[in-house]
């Protein structure tokens, strides 16, 4: 693939520390995808809201990506963007913001993340009158679906289309639903829309067995990944920590030890891009190493750490892997 300016750029400049392997880590998953490998995403922290679907949209249209594992937050916030981009509100100044400023954003109806604040009404409460109605559907109904198959059922409705604010291009969950990509949402009650359907089971208007659980997450991805870990196998790019990395991370394990299915593929690329402090018991910063004790990745597999700021190192993956 020829390579664009980015690509270029990177090239000509990314030559020590963290820029190389940066470098090192965008060549090996593009080699990974060229010969016929797979690859998961996992996207935590605010990732949604930083916006990355820009290039991470185009990721998923070019079969760059083949899974994606998401918090509750990521695979939520991409929607708020994409109907409520314009009442959004930026504080590049957040670090000088005392409590009393922090109160009279909330009294103002925005929930703020970093230098970047969500609208209460024109996002949040937008989505939920037209989720509910599918939660109400299936509870009716006796039916159950996983959290992200309601996304994509809202998505697939139309019924947002009114509220576009964004080109839809641009929307990575969009995206993934027009090619019906497997996503893997664990632990979905820990974020907004998680929040508000607990409280429509405390009123007892809905049941929480109408939403599918984290168990039946894992049993899913167990069976994705045995279909399709032949070959080259399926790469695992984490941004950032926490439950989208530790949780889908741990199915070769479980396949392995716990199901004694011993031929199970490991992992045959990773690559962590992360600001955590490389610590005693911090698994957010452990060394890739320490994942081939715990039967996640073989000593074989290309590891790679980036320790850097997402929002900055993941376009620019993307934008070599892309040829941009």
């Amino acid at each position: 693939m020829s390579k664009g300016p980015i690509s270029k750029f990177i090239e000509t400049h990314y030559l020590h520390f963290n820029a190389a392997v940066l470098v090192d880590a965008a060549k090996a998953y593009e080699s990974h995808i060229n010969e016929r490998g797979k690859m998961m995403i996992t996207l935590a922290g605010a990732m949604s809201t930083a916006e990355l679907g820009k290039s991470l949209s185009e990721m998923i249209r070019k079969d760059k990506v083949h899974i994606i594992t998401c918090t509750g937050a990521n695979i939520e916030e991409d929607v708020f963007n994409l109907v409520a981009h314009n009442y959004y509100k930026r504080v590049p100044h957040y670090r000088e913001l005392s409590p009393d400023d922090e109160w009279n954003l909330m009294q103002d109806g925005f929930n703020r993340v970093t230098d970047t604040c969500i609208p209460e009404d024109e996002a949040i409460r937008r989505i939920e009158r037209h989720i509910f109605d599918l939660w109400k559907d299936a509870d009716r109904s006796g039916k159950r679906y996983l959290p992200h198959e309601y996304f994509y059922q809202l998505l697939k409705s139309g019924v947002l289309k009114q509220y576009y604010q964004i080109d839809p291009k641009d929307s990575w969950l969009l995206t993934a639903c027009e090619k019906n990509l497997p996503v893997i949402v664990p632990g979905w009650e820990d974020s907004t829309l998680g929040n508000i359907f607990a409280s429509y089971c405390v009123t007892g208007e809905l049941k929480a067995v109408t939403v599918k659980s984290g168990i039946e997450y894992m049993v899913s991805l167990a069976d994705w990944y045995m279909e399709n870990s032949k070959g080259k196998g399926i790469g695992f790019f984490q941004i950032g920590g926490g439950i989208a990395g530790d949780f889908p991370i741990c199915v070769v394990p479980m396949l392995r030890q716990d199901l004694k299915k011993a031929d199970t593929p490991f992992w045959s690329y990773f690559c962590q891009i992360s600001d955590s402090t490389t610590s005693y018991g911090s698994y957010s910063g452990a060394a890739p190493n320490e994942k081939i004790t715990w039967g996640k990745l073989s000593k074989n597999t290309p590891r790679f750490i980036i320790e850097s700021d997402a929002s900055i190192v993941a376009p620019l993956v993307f934008a070599w892997v892309l040829g941009w």
